[in-house]
């Protein structure tokens, strides 16, 4: 490596534990008294909701709780612990909690679980609150805002109060949005007293899966997972090109499988990778950037999505796993475009790798073998040995998979014993040699473990995320309460030291998990008043009119405006929020306009299309929070450091384009290995070389012409099938009789495009081209009631008599008295290998070109 003349600025380890504190736990740690109410209420909450999503409550029959009651004791959770943990003022003690966040703690526990503690007198007069409640919805939402205030900043309460005030000011709008306006009664019955507003989905979501995979992921870190991967990261990658900053890129999306926050991503891998990144040549706004951008990409990584999988969830009215099988693509080609840039940034900056123990490669080639082979062998074996047990022993084989899991744990623990323990990454401690990858990944075999259970339940068993994720973090809670004891028992160590420690690990995790989860649980509650206000005041169809009018209804400007305001929505708010928002207000806008315009766009790819856009508002300046903890570890600008993230992010930026008008991308319509294979193969194709042409350096430097040749390449890879829709069309309309046969024929899981005229809300007549996803093959009808969808015959079409609430046809807009007045068939086209084939043979010759100047210039300087 080469040597280091200037020697980076240490990073001030408590002010970056602060910057996490304040971002997720709370800046306030109370000794005393308050530090063990703190502690001990935190513990009750992480307890409370894996009581809730266990089957206990109904082993025992006592501690059953609905939904809504569920939903009301999280809130007064979340209310009791912002109050105690998060100070009101920069300038408020953080060792004490004041008298007046006290009583604002109880008064808001009191308001958030007033549903559960009056739930039976509520439901007796619906739509008739009383005095008191209406003092407490006003109190509590009042209690919310601050909360928010506290734990999230202004941005949100800012979104939130506006909301609020277009409520009672809707008769004072312009006509585009205008509606009559709402009494106060009618807005805190809507917002605090139903499950329209606070109460709603958001909140639910939030209580059902999001805690137990935000305390998942944090007991994970306590384990010591976090710094294990990390490890991992840097023996795979450091003795790269660019090997620390491709470490934090894999490093990022490693803590992105579990983790709800890209701000603690940062944190957690930035302390150590922002450092070396600087030290092996990046500059300091580089490599803040760079550890931002992949974190935030961890937001999008499943299966965990920042929580946001689980809301999708909800909102599309798909199975999890479709969510996942959806997302998978463009998150991991999202990363390895990334890697392709921090390469490129390397080869331009000629950074030197980190050095490595010298091995003859033929060993080194023997061991990554031996290593992919015995890795994929395990999981065969695992996987295939569960699936025999399960068939052969039926009713008794969870038993035994568990004894056999406690088995292969205690077994891990025993291997791992005989090597001593990672040490904490130091930021500022030079690395002079890499370790070995099998070195670090026998010291924490154990960690696969939790990780392995999650997946299988959630994938394979298809349990729901609320149950995957108690699963999980049972086993979790396993580890961390019995690690340290075997560890000392198998190094003949002090015993009972080590059983205080595990103790004390169990307790500090279920607590840290609570506080971790005190800003999601506001948020979800805030976000819950922008939901109610769309609800009260039909804001949503007046927002697709409004951006209907603003883009004159152009699909591509329309596709822009609406970015630009998921962009603007997301600035400063969680993850589960903002997709909540964005899910909320815009896809609507996106399904509505685009089936008008003839643009049958699947209702995922709507979704993920706003969320995309809505998490990269986490390192867009002004407000990219991601850019500013990355900037306080690399002592830089953080809005330098915000617009030079920006810039790596224009590959994630263009994905969600890709959704809207190729959702193949999303293996929709993808029925076989082979085109997954040519899917995938194409996509990250067109990815990369868009990285090399945004970078201006594929070979070599590029030259203009160069890059938008390039950008030419990309977008055909992309969009084979616009240059043969300029010649042919891409469908071939049919008439209306045709389309119950055609349900009928469709195989298993397709999706059918059909049109539908009719009148809307506002009287006017619409025209829309939808897409819907057929599950099983059964009689047409059930397959179209499977997706809410009743028809009958009127004549020449088919009449929708029927749309079930909350059903996919219901969100993708489809109504009662619309009619199917046409289903569209793929036309006959030319095959797309002709775009494509000529678009590799570009990008080959645009190499060669390169490649014969960087000779040409390599012999000029060998001759000077």
């Amino acid at each position: 490596m080469s040597e280091v003349k200037e020697q980076p600025a240490e990073v001030d380890l408590e002010q970056l534990e602060q910057l996490v504190a304040e971002a997720d736990p709370g800046g306030r740690h109370a000794a005393g008294v308050a530090g063990q109410v703190l502690l001990w209420v935190a513990v009750a909450w992480s307890l409370f909701q894996l009581w809730y999503a266990s089957p206990l409550a109904f082993v025992f029959g006592f501690g059953i709780l609905n939904d809504t009651e569920a939903r009301a004791i999280h809130l007064g959770f979340a209310l009791f612990l912002t109050f105690t943990a998060y100070p009101a003022f920069r300038s408020s003690p953080r060792d004490r909690v004041p008298l007046l966040d006290w009583v604002l703690a109880f008064v808001g526990a009191f308001a958030g679980a007033y549903l559960f503690l009056f739930y039976v007198q509520l439901s007796g007069r619906p739509g008739q609150p009383t005095t008191l409640d209406l003092v407490t919805g006003t109190v509590g939402i009042l209690l919310l805002l601050e909360a928010t205030r506290r734990a999230l900043g202004l941005p949100m309460v800012i979104v939130a109060s506006v909301f609020i005030f277009y409520t009672f000011a809707g008769q004072y709008m312009p006509d585009v949005i205008q509606h009559r306006g709402a009494s106060l009664v009618k807005f805190l019955n809507h917002q605090w007293l139903t499950t329209e507003g606070v109460f709603g989905i958001a909140l639910g979501v939030s209580t059902s899966f999001v805690f137990l995979f935000v305390l998942f992921g944090t007991l994970l870190e306590k384990a010591g997972a976090g710094n294990w991967m990390m490890q991992i990261s840097i023996a795979l990658l450091g003795h790269l090109r660019g090997g620390p900053a491709k470490v934090a890129v894999v490093s990022s999306a490693l803590n992105g499988v579990v983790s709800g926050s890209s701000v603690s991503n940062v944190v957690s891998g930035g302390i150590f990778t922002i450092p070396l990144m600087k030290r092996t040549g990046l500059s300091g706004v580089k490599a803040g950037a760079i550890e931002a951008t992949a974190s935030i990409n961890g937001q999008i990584m499943p299966p965990v999505m920042g929580a946001a999988a689980f809301l999708m969830v909800e909102y599309v009215g798909i199975p999890y796993a479709e969510i996942v099988k959806h997302a998978i693509l463009p998150a991991v080609f999202s990363y390895l475009a990334l890697l392709y840039m921090v390469h490129l940034e390397a080869v331009k900056l000629d950074m030197q790798p980190i050095p490595q123990r010298p091995t003859p490669r033929r060993e080194r080639w023997l061991r990554m073998g031996l290593g992919l082979s015995g890795s994929i062998l395990a999981v065969c074996i695992l996987y295939y040995g569960i699936i025999a047990i399960q068939a052969a022993f039926g009713s008794a084989a969870p038993t035994l998979l568990a004894v056999a899991g406690i088995v292969l744990y205690v077994a891990t623990i025993w291997y791992s014993s005989r090597y001593p323990d990672l040490e904490l990454d130091d930021p500022n401690a030079p690395i002079l040699e890499l370790p070995r990858a099998w070195d670090v990944t026998r010291t924490g075999l154990d960690f696969l473990i939790p990780i392995a259970v999650l997946l299988w339940c959630l994938m394979v068993e298809q349990l729901s995320p609320g149950l995957s994720a108690f699963w999980a973090t049972v086993t979790i809670l396993g580890i961390v309460a019995t690690r340290r004891p075997l560890m000392a028992i198998f190094r003949k160590e002090h015993f009972s030291s080590s059983v205080r420690a595990a103790a004390w690990d169990l307790t500090d995790g279920l607590a840290l998990g609570a506080r971790n989860m005190i800003g999601i649980g506001v948020a979800t509650a805030t976000a819950g008043i922008v939901v109610g206000t769309i609800t009260l005041t039909g804001l949503g169809l007046m927002m697709t009119e409004l951006v209907e009018f603003i883009s004159g209804g152009n699909v591509i400007l329309m596709l822009i405006l609406v970015a630009a305001i998921s962009l603007v929505l997301g600035m400063g708010i969680p993850t589960t929020a903002n997709y909540i928002l964005v899910a909320t207000l815009m896809a609507p806008v996106v399904v509505d306009l685009g089936a008008q315009a003839g643009l049958a766009i699947p209702l995922i790819a709507v979704h993920l299309f706003v969320f995309y856009f809505g998490i990269m508002a986490d390192i867009t300046p002004p407000v990219g929070l991601a850019a500013f903890a990355a900037a306080a570890i690399s002592k830089e600008d953080p809005i330098a450091t915000g617009f030079q993230g920006a810039f790596y992010s224009l590959r994630t930026a263009i994905l969600p384009f890709v959704f809207i008008f190729n959702p193949s991308i999303l293996l929709i319509g993808v029925d076989t290995w082979a085109q997954t294979i040519w899917v995938a193969a194409v996509s990250l194709a067109a990815i990369l070389i868009f990285s090399a042409a945004t970078m201006n350096f594929f070979v070599t430097k590029s030259r203009l012409w160069e890059s938008a040749v390039l950008l030419l390449v990309c977008f055909t890879l992309f969009r084979p099938d616009w240059w043969l829709n300029q010649f042919t069309a891409p469908y071939e309309e049919r008439p209306a009789s045709e389309f119950l046969s055609a349900v009928e024929q469709a195989p298993e899981d397709a999706r059918i495009n059909f049109v539908v005229e009719g009148i809307d809300l506002m009287g006017e007549d619409v025209r829309k081209t939808v897409n819907v996803p057929l599950g099983e093959p059964a009689e047409p009808l059930e397959r179209l009631r499977a997706i809410g969808l009743t028809i009958a015959p009127a004549g020449d079409t088919l009449m929708i008599t029927n749309v079930a609430f909350g059903s996919y046809a219901k969100r993708i807009g489809l109504d009662v008295g619309y009619d199917v007045t046409a289903v569209l068939r793929k036309a006959e086209q030319p095959s797309t290998l002709i775009p494509v084939g000529a678009a590799l043979a570009v990008t080959a010759l645009i190499a060669g070109l390169q490649l014969a100047r960087k000779r040409a210039a390599a012999r000029e300087s060998q001759a000077a």
